[in-house]
């Protein structure tokens, strides 16, 4: 009779990872679609490369507001947000696949921030609250490798729809994806018993009141200290690692000169060490312990990132040092996740939602003082700061952050 019961939730788990690995290719390729074709979006709404730009980085910024939605999952359930959120990511890409001007499209990237940037670490926590932890590296690692194969299979895909069509098409077929898999999510049960244990914990130490002060809201509990360092380690990860990468293609050409097709095979390289890093985090980190791998990783790319100034001497020691650094902030970054997710287990999407925000803030900030490092200063300062911060944040994980012991 266990036996039986250990199956049904193995199969379970394994359906719910494939769900979220087919709901994050939509996700993770809409993300990434005003990346390569900012410049046919920008022509098709008879704008400029730097508006549509600016309606990038308001999608960002409207993610960061996920923190209110993970107090929300707290409350009323993982899924129920889940949907919400890819609710408000199908009407946001259709939106803006429907827009006429610019401040329609505006609008619709809004939404689709606020959609996609609550979704996602919802997702997590959800999935987080059905594995446990000695398997959450398994688990989350095979999640991320949605956002590998959406870069290298699901651009190349609405490439091809462009080309046959327009760049709407491809908006109006991702919207429309998401907005069937906020159907489907509906039949997913509501809260597993690991849920329900931590509902009982939220509803015993919660106010009556459903208003949250910022003190209140800011308390992570008895093991706040090391969850606000993983938050904050969460933060200096997509800093260092957007800080250069946002600019490489910038690099390569002014120095290497580059053009749009050996960008693109590079790109895919990228992809490339983005998707092997996940899989090493499915089959090892848990082995190795997570707090363990995201030191790990984090130190292999400050390392790289320091190199590269030295390696910059011919393009293959390049291409090995961008691959090393991206797959050390991808191996960190993944792992960092599951270090998270069981920090606060009672408080774990507002835990997650946190560290999305501190995430899409570190992303921010490199988008504001990256390119104009690498105008100004040069290379070397550009990586140097990179590396820096990541050897920051395997100094802030292993002095400042536990291991959680729940298996």
């Amino acid at each position: 009779m266990t036996n039986s019961k250990q199956t049904d939730t193995d199969i379970s788990i394994r359906r719910l990872i494939g769900l979220g690995v087919i709901t994050r290719l939509i996700t993770d390729t809409a993300v990434q679609f005003f990346f390569p074709f900012l410049p046919i979006i920008a022509e098709g709404l008879n704008t400029s490369n730097v508006t549509i730009g600016r309606l990038i980085s308001l999608r960002s910024f409207m993610g960061m507001s996920s923190p209110l939605f993970g107090v929300l999952a707290d409350r009323r359930g993982y899924r129920f947000v889940m949907r919400l959120g890819l609710l408000m990511a199908g009407l946001g890409y259709l939106g803006v696949g429907l827009s006429q001007t610019v401040w329609q499209a505006a609008v619709g990237m809004m939404l689709a921030g606020l959609g996609t940037f609550s979704f996602v670490p919802t997702l997590v926590a959800y999935l987080s609250s059905r594995l446990p932890y000695n398997r959450r590296g398994l688990g989350l690692g095979i999640l991320e490798y949605a956002w590998a194969i959406a870069g290298i299979g699901g651009l190349f895909l609405m490439g091809l729809l462009i080309e046959a069509t327009s760049w709407r098409e491809p908006l109006l077929l991702l919207g429309g994806g998401l907005l069937i898999a906020a159907w489907v999510y509906g039949r997913l049960p509501a809260r597993s018993h690991s849920e329900q244990i931590e509902q009982a914990s939220r509803s015993s130490t919660m106010a009556p009141t459903r208003i949250i002060g910022w003190r209140q809201f800011l308390n992570l509990g008895e093991n706040g200290r090391s969850a606000w360092f993983s938050i904050i380690a969460n933060g200096l990860i997509m800093f260092a690692a957007m800080n250069f990468f946002i600019n490489y293609g910038s690099w390569l050409q002014q120095d290497y000169g580059l053009g749009a097709v050996a960008l693109g095979q590079v790109a895919l390289l990228l992809g490339v060490a983005d998707l092997v890093g996940s899989v090493l985090v499915s089959v090892a980190s848990d082995r190795l312990g997570q707090r363990r791998s995201v030191i790990g990783g984090a130190a292999l790319a400050g390392l790289c990132f320091l190199l590269l100034p030295w390696l910059n001497v011919a393009l293959p020691p390049v291409l090995a040092g961008l691959l090393l650094a991206r797959f050390g902030f991808e191996y960190a970054f993944v792992s960092n996740m599951a270090l998270m997710s069981e920090q606060i287990p009672e408080q774990r999407g507002k835990m997650l939602t946190l560290g999305a925000a501190f995430a899409l803030m570190g992303t921010t900030i490199a988008g504001l003082i990256g390119p104009l490092l690498l105008e100004q200063t040069g290379l070397a300062s550009l990586t140097t700061l990179s590396g820096l911060c990541m050897i920051l944040v395997a100094t802030i994980i292993w002095q400042g952050v536990k291991e959680p012991t729940n298996n």
